[in-house]
């Protein structure tokens, strides 16, 4: 039996990652799905096949390769704003390109999961402690020809839910891992306004909060997205984005589950989505079912007038997780520093309704 702590944490983070919402049955530590950046996420979390900044070192590691100077880039969210939670999210990277080697980066997100209470046999509180979970990631990526880039990155991860296990349970709420990813981005000679990329993050060994018989996988995921740039000139640019993200996690019916190497491959591309009738009460029936895409797709567009203001737009569709929200972002660019700002635009009531982002970035 999972911790009563990671099972609370879990289903927080159920309510508010902006990913494949069904990744909290399937792996642990799903806060390395929630995506940085404000500026992505005013185009709809589609950023793979652009990936021109210090948030490269999330979305594609390889898009470093096409940068050059300094750059870093701070963010910092409320998450679950519809339960007035205290939950918070940071993030941030910095990237550094060295002439004739590559582009380094690093990054640390940190998510706050806030105050937590221990109670033993009555409601009344014995103890208090703080939970997080939290990640510190180093990237690189290089040419390997003018239009070809490549990228590599591994990550240091510490989940601390809580600092005792749940009634008899050895262990305790603490848990470590390491992961890696490896991405290209790939800008089409024939074509120069579009790029494609591609990254295959969070591969590694399963995590272990009790014992190695009860390890979550680690959210093992896939990301193809492509970038057009329709208009690219002095005082107008029109870019248009859409990724397709695929968690690759298999889980079977007896709890256990294959490891990163193996559920690459395994991992279930469709699954059946059925259509019910009275929902939730005792005469639910379904009505019908069809095979559907077991994955998130996302776009979006943005628009830069004279690289100083910026105005975006973006739609995220899971269909699987019955998560379907638009959204919408702006920036303001003056000499080294950019601000930049994304909401999401979702139905009333849900969590993740009215969630805001925002970013420092300072070019250097």
């Amino acid at each position: 039996m999972q911790t009563l702590f990671k099972l609370l944490a879990s289903a927080l983070i159920l309510l508010t990652v902006a990913a494949p919402s069904f990744a909290v049955s399937e792996s642990g530590v799903v806060f390395l799905l929630i995506s940085p950046g404000a500026r992505a996420a005013g185009m709809g979390e589609a950023f793979v096949g652009l990936a021109d900044d210090a948030t490269a070192v999330y979305w594609n590691p390889a898009g470093l390769a096409f940068q050059t100077g300094k750059e870093i880039t701070l963010m910092h969210a409320n998450w679950l704003p519809q339960f007035d939670s205290d939950l918070t999210y940071e993030f941030a990277a910095y990237r550094h390109t060295l002439e004739g080697i590559g582009t380094l980066g690093a990054n640390v997100t940190f998510l706050n999961l806030g105050k937590q209470y221990q109670t033993l046999d009555t409601p009344e509180p014995v103890s208090e402690f703080s939970s997080y979970e939290m990640a510190v990631s180093l990237t690189y990526g290089t040419l390997l020809a003018e239009n070809w880039g490549v990228g590599i990155g591994a990550r240091f991860i510490r989940s601390s839910l809580a600092p005792m296990g749940a009634g008899s349970e050895r262990g305790d709420g603490k848990a470590d891992a390491f992961a890696f990813d490896v991405s290209t981005l790939y800008r089409m000679p024939f074509a120069p306004k579009l790029s494609l990329g591609a990254n295959l993050s969070n591969m590694g060994p399963k995590i272990t909060y009790i014992d190695a018989a009860q390890a979550d996988p680690l959210p093992t995921n896939l990301k193809v997205g492509l970038a057009y740039k329709l208009v690219n000139n002095k005082y107008n640019k029109l870019t248009f984005v859409a990724d397709m993200n695929k968690l690759l996690v298999t889980r079977h019916d007896d709890g256990t589950s294959d490891p990163f190497y193996k559920a690459i491959f395994t991992s279930p591309w469709t699954i059946v989505d059925k259509e019910r009738e009275n929902e939730g009460t005792d005469e639910e029936k379904v009505v019908s079912s069809s095979k559907i895409f077991n994955g998130t797709l996302s776009g979006g567009v943005e628009y830069w007038y004279s690289d100083l203001i910026a105005l975006r737009a973006g739609y995220y569709w899971d269909k699987p997780g019955r998560v379907e929200y638009m959204s919408f972002g702006a920036g303001i660019q003056y000499s080294l520093y950019r601000f930049d700002f994304g909401y999401v635009s979702a139905a009333e009531g849900h969590p993740l309704a009215n969630t805001m982002r925002f970013s420092l970035t300072i070019g250097f």
